[in-house]
């Protein structure tokens, strides 16, 4: 009877260990989803209140900065004013940020004080 009990403890364990591993694998499968965006100031005052804003909705809404306006280097064609670029768990969890009214809100403050031009892409699934 023990060794009974073993075993099917063992195949128990085993099946929730299985299954674990195949919804681990499965969740890594996912691409994650990156912003990309070109950025020319044309009132830094009034694009420092939009920056501040984002900057504290990016994080909470799941967003993650990866570049923000940090050196480049120029393959093709004219160079970006500021670059920016976000990392997102999931392309969804990206468009649903901003598509929200928390983003869309700063969206007219942006809009006058720079020429702004971004959008996301899924990344490739690994």
């Amino acid at each position: 009877m023990n060794r009974r009990l073993t075993a099917i403890v063992a195949l128990i364990v085993g099946f929730a260990l299985g299954a674990a591993a195949v919804e681990a694998v499965r969740a890594q499968a996912k691409p994650l989803a990156y912003t990309i965006a070109e950025v020319e100031v044309t009132d830094q005052a009034t694009y420092q209140e939009y920056q501040k804003g984002a900057a504290v909705q990016i994080p909470v809404a799941g967003g993650r900065f990866i570049a923000r306006g940090g050196r480049t280097f120029v393959i093709s064609g004219p160079p970006p004013k500021r670059a920016v670029v976000l990392q997102w768990e999931s392309f969804e969890n990206a468009q649903a940020f901003f598509e929200s009214e928390a983003y869309r809100r700063p969206v007219p403050t942006r809009d006058k004080s720079s020429n702004f031009r971004a959008f996301v892409i899924e990344g490739v699934a690994h």
